[in-house]
């Protein structure tokens, strides 16, 4: 039997088409005759935790840093267990195993792994699909390959995948600890990824308000030639005083030039035209569809990735949404009809767009050499009930198919006019931009803040290519304007989104930044990126979550404590360097000129030494104003569930209850013995103060919107005494009256077994005199 393990259920029903047999859906996989196609959900095993490992390890302790899980050991994601008993019963019965999970590091290391982890010794073939097009699938089962070509792949995603973890287990619990330590609540959440994410966004947040604006000048001329008037910018010469973006910022410089062109003949030096054909944007990755809901509609990209979840299980109207990819192979063009067909039948507002499109045309997307693990995000020849889905559903999926439409238009066509113009020697241009066929731009007309698309300051308005050079005219006015600089603008989601996809333009090192740049030399529309389009938007929602950074309107903005944070964490943890790093010895891994265990000891030699700097040096940061331990006088009380310790746990085991979000630090003396203090205490679901000198003082009250109820002496509580029942001969029980302060009753321990007797105390023993039934 051979057995294919697929990374999701869409590719698997790609091989069983493939494969052209009958097939037999079962419960958890296909049956195929000799071929048994199953599949994952994406990971179905992660990393054990370190309290796997050590239930001691549960609880936070500087003590037990750093922790070195290594050998590691998986265990089944919660929701997955019933899929990875499937997986294990048929690989318990395969007789050759084909790993059919997607092409990259990551789709090797989610099939590989439960290899391991099953202690598989079967042959393990490799199929590589990067394109469920029947025919396309095909010709991968006829190539299929010795798993044993892709160890170095594998072991290189392993060693990213066990250092995260090393690295953002160890130092979240340090640095967590050590800011405790000072009195801070919050889990410091540290990881590769997330702190040089909020490191962009603190350094721009500095770069905007450290700003100081400087004054340039610009100069329009307006010039008139064949009784045309034609406006233009003044181009600096290479003796006018400019800043670092040639912008002119001697006021004196700029006037006299504007003075000596006022009326002064002008001549067109030259002309130049050109027609341009534009193609249409490429259709949608995952990360360009977050950037355009959160331009267009505000949605955030963690809702859009949700959203796009949707679509594609609940809906099947589009295909995989998770990919990093905008290109389509070539082999999908077929396949246009059926799809423009199921825009047509979902999309109302698209279905003139879906009428007029010509599936004949093959745009540039459509190039199989250009995709990567996943194709690009288009809709599928599936259609559904349009009135049905949410709206933002709605939103999302008319991006998706506007995209897709757009590639059966014809392209833009546009003439380009450039024109110079001289002026007593000064130099000034202008340019126009003349729509001659809209083409696909007509899908995107309203789209005006969309920076894909060519809206330059180009004159839209007039044409200059009918302008002749040598052709004769006047400066009619010389117009000067004082401008300021702007700082670099704060983040949006989006904008945050696409700097992720090439971070490296913001790394010093050029050998670094190099690094990061191959790291994407195979992905079109990643360019030195960190961070995956699956778990960029996670990412960014987690450090929201975490009080590091914040909405301001439409802004992201770094808090108090993300700033804090970014400043005591060491330089390699806010940039992007370690990524590149990474990538360069993982690289080594996959080639076999480093071996994991080396790669994992430097990895875990870069932990220790911080852990050792972190317990020695301590952690830089301010608490939000706090209260002091009053047990030891050195601690903050930090809230807890459901009560308040203190930050120097656990050589100060002070704890107190909580009333109204705040810790009851009040201890009044206790009226009886005067020497004790009274102390709010838990019972089952409520509160009752008692003295700190029990069991020498038994004195309690009951609690009161948090303090000691001194009307209502005693509590519910009773206490067992050396008395026997006359009755039964079972000890008596010491009761507190509810009715009067300081006095007592006794009854019978028996009373669950039918003994009901009852003795009023006499002095602070049971009046046998007295008794009664209760």
């Amino acid at each position: 039997m051979r057995l294919f393990i697929a990374e999701k259920p869409e590719l698997a029903e790609a091989i069983v088409a493939g494969l052209g047999v009958k097939a037999s859906r079962r419960d958890g996989y296909y049956d195929c005759g000799d071929d048994i196609v199953t599949w994952c959900y994406g990971h179905l095993l992660e990393l054990c935790d370190p309290e796997d490992y050590d239930p001691r390890y549960k609880k936070w302790n500087k003590l037990d840093l750093p922790i070195f899980p290594i050998p590691w050991k998986y265990k089944v994601k919660k929701g997955a267990e019933k899929q990875i008993n499937v997986i294990k019963t048929l690989l318990d019965n395969a007789t050759v195993v084909v790993n059919s999970a997607d092409c990259d590091s990551q789709g090797q290391l989610l099939v590989d792994e439960i290899l391991v982890h099953f202690k598989n010794e079967k042959p393990v073939q490799r199929i590589l699909i990067n394109d469920n097009n029947t025919k396309a699938v095909k010709k991968a089962l006829n190539n299929l390959r010795d798993n044993r070509e892709f160890f170095g792949l594998y072991q290189s995603a392993l060693a990213q995948s066990v250092a995260d973890q090393l690295y953002g287990y160890n130092l979240t619990r340090c640095y967590t600890l050590a800011g405790q330590e000072k009195g801070l609540s919050q889990v410091l959440s540290i990881g590769r990824v997330q702190t040089p994410l909020l490191g962009l966004v603190v350094r721009r947040d500095r770069l905007h308000e450290g700003h100081e604006s400087s004054v340039y000048y610009t100069l329009t001329g307006s010039f008139t030639f064949n009784q045309q008037l034609v406006n233009a910018t003044y181009n600096p010469s290479a003796e006018a005083p400019v800043d670092d973006k040639k912008r002119v910022i001697g006021k004196a410089f700029i006037t006299a030039v504007a003075e000596q062109c006022k009326g002064k003949p002008a001549i067109i030096a030259a002309v130049e035209v050109q027609e341009k054909e534009e193609s249409a944007p490429l259709p949608y990755n995952l990360l360009r569809l977050q950037a355009d809901a959160s331009r267009k509609f505000s949605i955030t990209s963690d809702k859009t990735l949700s959203i796009t979840q949707a679509l594609r299980e609940k809906y099947k109207v589009i295909t995989y949404n998770r990919s990093d990819c905008e290109y389509l192979p070539e082999d999908q063009h077929d396949d246009a009809p059926a799809v423009l067909n199921a825009i047509y039948q979902t999309g109302s507002v698209l279905k003139g767009a879906a009428q007029k499109a010509d599936p004949t045309i093959k745009s540039r997307a459509f190039n199989s050499a250009n995709v990567s693990a996943h194709h690009g995000i288009i809709p599928t020849e599936n259609s559904a009930n349009f009135d049905q889905m949410s709206k933002q559903e709605q939103q999302i999926y008319l991006l998706i198919a506007r995209a897709y439409i757009a590639q059966f238009f014809p392209k833009q066509l546009c003439r380009l006019t450039k024109l110079t113009i001289d002026c007593e020697g000064h130099q000034f241009q202008t340019n126009s931009r003349i729509v001659l066929k809209p083409g696909w731009s007509i899908l995107y007309k309203n789209d005006k803040d969309n920076d894909e698309l060519d809206h330059s300051e180009a004159n839209t308005k007039q044409d200059f290519s009918e302008f002749q050079s040598k052709t004769d005219g006047v400066c009619t006015n010389a117009q000067v304007d004082e401008k300021k600089t702007k700082p670099p603008a704060l983040y949006t989601e989006s904008s945050l989104l696409k700097d992720l996809a090439r971070v490296a333009k913001y790394i010093e090192d050029p050998q670094i930044k190099k690094l990061l740049i191959e790291k994407d030399q195979d992905k079109k529309g990643e360019h030195g990126g960190i961070g995956t389009p699956a778990t960029r938007s996670s990412i960014i929602k987690g450090l929201f979550e975490r009080g590091f950074i914040e909405n301001k309107g439409k802004k992201i903005i770094s808090t108090k404590l993300g700033r804090q944070l970014h400043d005591v964490l060491p330089k390699m943890a806010v940039v992007p360097d370690m990524t590149a790093l990474w990538h360069q010895q993982q690289k080594q891994i996959e080639n076999n000129e480093l071996t994991l265990n080396e790669f994992l000891q430097g990895v875990c030699e870069y932990i220790e030494t911080e852990v050792q700097r972190i317990n020695t040096d301590g952690l830089a940061i301010e608490a939000k104003p706090g209260h002091k331990c009053p047990e030891c006088e050195k601690g903050i009380l930090r809230q807890r569930k459901g009560f308040w310790g203190c930050s120097r746990y656990p050589e100060c085991k002070g704890t107190y209850s909580e009333y109204a979000g705040k810790p009851v630090i009040a201890q009044p003396a206790c009226p009886n013995c005067t020497e004790g203090k009274l102390k709010r205490i838990p019972f089952k679901k409520n509160h009752f103060w008692g003295c700190n000198r029990h069991p020498e003082c038994k004195t309690n009250f009951p609690d009161k919107a948090g303090k000691p109820d001194f009307n209502n002496a005693g509590s519910s509580k009773p206490e067992k005494t050396n008395y026997a029942c006359e009755k039964c001969s079972k000890p008596l029980m010491k009761w507190p009256s509810k009715k009067k302060k300081n006095t007592y009753w006794y009854g019978c321990s028996g009373f669950k077994d039918g003994c009901k007797q009852k003795y009023v105390d006499d002095d602070g023993k049971p009046d046998y005199d007295k008794a009664k039934e209760k």
